[in-house]
């Protein structure tokens, strides 16, 4: 079953007065694109999260992000008092020798001074991290059955495509006979007009005959046709992560689609190969986003 490389999961837990958002996004990529959006306290875990979403993913460009809202007693800020006192016995002097009348907001002139505000450098809590990676793993899984929603609805749509290219391969088979015996009665006519006769030599014209039946013949088109559509669809049922081999096999049904175009030699089989091309396009077009 194939899955999308469009997905997302999402997850929220609380730990002691945090509550924790995990979110995880895709977009389609050929290659593994990872983008972490973290908190500075959990960045040590860098490399075991994109290690876990490398083996999850396998491909895509991928977001993954850790959003915390601390409760009201979460302090990461102090005040430094003796500082702050400090500057305060200062000011009071400095008010006083200058002589300086009516009220001072010394509050508000020491908060603005340097270093009175310092950050707590904050460790982390290996059991709060055990929270957070248990939140993880559910939106991870939340993210895998998003992408395998998604994909089963583009399975169905490439299924589809996949059938109408087979029907209209049924059509052109069908018209084939009687395309290669309009050859036949086109080449005798024309021999005829050349000769300037009612009879023709028979070697001459069997020898004509071969020559532009074997630079017309789509039989093993055909049949190289048919066989990469049946392959296409048994791949899709097969193990997940099939993006990148459907597109080769895609390239081999348009290499086939483009051959039997170029020697069919007839304007209503000409029709159907557009209408084949017509599907292949949209067929690649959604391959890339089939993981």
């Amino acid at each position: 079953m194939i899955r999308s490389m469009t997905g997302y999961g999402k997850a929220i837990t609380e730990w002691e007065n945090k509550k924790i958002t995990i979110e995880i996004r895709s977009l389609n990529s050929k290659q593994f694109d990872f983008n972490l959006r973290i908190p500075g306290l959990y960045k040590e875990k860098e490399l075991e999260l994109r290690s876990l979403i490398m083996k999850e993913a396998e491909r895509g460009r991928i977001e993954l992000s850790v959003y915390v809202e601390a409760g009201s007693e979460e302090r990461n800020v102090k005040i430094n008092q003796e500082l702050a006192k400090s500057h305060y016995e200062d000011l009071a002097k400095l008010s006083e020798t200058l002589n300086i009348k009516g009220e001072i907001d010394y509050l508000s002139l020491i908060m603005r001074m340097p270093d009175i505000l310092k950050a707590e450098k904050a460790e982390l809590n290996e059991q709060e991290w055990e929270v957070i990676e248990i939140a993880i793993d559910q939106a991870v899984l939340e993210f895998n059955k998003f992408r395998l929603d998604e994909g089963l609805a583009l399975g169905n749509e490439l299924k589809e495509r996949i059938h109408t290219i087979q029907s209209l391969l049924e059509k052109v088979v069908a018209m084939d006979s009687e395309r290669i015996s309009n050859i036949k009665e086109r080449i005798r006519k024309n021999l005829e007009e050349v000769l300037d006769s009612g009879k023709i030599d028979q070697n001459r014209f069997e020898q004509e005959l071969i020559y532009y039946i074997e630079k017309l013949d789509i039989s093993e088109e055909k049949l190289r046709l048919k066989t990469h559509c049946k392959y296409f669809l048994d791949t899709m049922h097969s193990t997940a992560g099939e993006g990148r081999k459907l597109s080769f096999i895609g390239q081999e049904i348009g290499r086939e689609i483009n051959t039997i175009g170029s020697k069919a030699n007839n304007a209503e089989m000409q029709k159907f190969v557009v209408e084949m091309k017509d599907e292949l396009e949209k067929i690649k077009e959604q391959l890339l986003n089939v993981l």
